[in-house]
């Protein structure tokens, strides 16, 4: 559970969004909303607006054309809250910093400072001045590392962490920040597989459990898949298909934006979409004179 409620979450919306590098756009017109209570996946090859559109959602990355607002959501006008919705380019640092939060692949590992003084970054839009920690802040921070299983380390340097290890502490650090918008770039970057599995999870209870908002950009389609409950495709700065996993992810979308033939299906067991890429060689195949002893019955004798 979290430690203590975030803010009422409420939809953060791109409309018509013009993005560049220099003079060369690279996002044409693209709108986006994330809803409280669901989560919305962001995926395409290199090059394709996706990090760059999240980082302009959490103000980033400068709107050449469009808007970004908060609002929409169960705090809208029409909502139980009645609370408008707010243009973010508008808020002060502070107060955007209490209600979205962007997990970023950046990020270097500090020096000098251990994993809890890294994870308590995310409650400085709380705290006035040189003012010490509370017994919320506390309480969220120790929520933030046993959510994504840092705890045991909190009294380590960072500086001396592996890069799956910091990646989970500065996710950790934005789970304390207990915004009602959560936005992740590549959180599952640099991780094994059980901590892949459980970023996904952790995102799932986000949204499920607690009602945030959640956007993510990942790379892997299965992950995607699994995670989101819409699903943005995008290709060369524009929306090539968006929709629940299963009507995006298809063998046709795919291999219109990734140029490579696959073969997508549902998986009847677990009844989400699967993506087999098709190369030019064959998968090897193992023998059953070469199986492993393990899977074989060893013989008494």
């Amino acid at each position: 559970m979290l430690p203590s409620h975030p803010p009422p979450s409420a939809a953060l919306n791109g409309r018509r969004l013009v993005l560049r590098y220099g003079k060369t756009p690279v996002v044409h017109g693209v709108s986006l909303s994330l809803e409280p209570g669901r989560a919305t996946a962001l995926v395409g090859p290199n090059g394709s607006g996706k990090s760059t559109l999240l980082r302009s959602l959490a103000r980033l990355h400068q709107v050449d054309d469009g808007t970004v607002t908060l609002g929409g959501g169960p705090g809208s006008p029409d909502g139980p809250g009645g609370a408008p919705e707010r243009v973010v380019s508008l808020l002060s640092a502070r107060e955007f910093a209490r209600e979205v939060t962007l997990f970023s692949q950046s990020r270097p590992a500090p020096q000098g400072l251990t994993v809890a003084e890294v994870v308590a970054f995310g409650r400085h839009p709380y705290r006035r001045g040189f003012s010490g920690l509370s017994a919320e802040d506390r309480a969220a921070i120790a929520y933030a590392m046993d959510a994504t299983g840092v705890r045991g380390m909190a009294d380590r340097a960072a500086g001396e962490l592996s890069g799956g290890e910091m990646q989970r502490v500065w996710l950790a650090a934005c789970l304390a920040q207990n915004t009602g918008v959560v936005l992740l770039d590549e959180p599952t970057n640099h991780l094994d597989l059980r901590y892949q599995i459980e970023t996904l999870d952790l995102v799932r209870d986000l949204v499920q459990d607690h009602g945030i908002a959640v956007g993510i950009v990942l790379h892997d389609l299965d992950h995607a898949a699994r995670v989101a409950d819409t699903l943005v495709l995008m290709r060369s700065g524009r929306v090539h298909a968006a929709g629940p996993p299963a009507d995006v992810l298809t063998a046709k979308n795919i291999g219109e934006v990734y140029d490579i033939r696959v073969e997508a299906y549902v998986d009847p067991r677990t009844g989400r979409v699967r993506i087999d890429p098709v190369g030019r060689h064959p998968a090897p195949t193992t023998s059953a004179g070469n199986s492993h002893s393990s899977d074989r019955e060893e013989d008494p004798s």
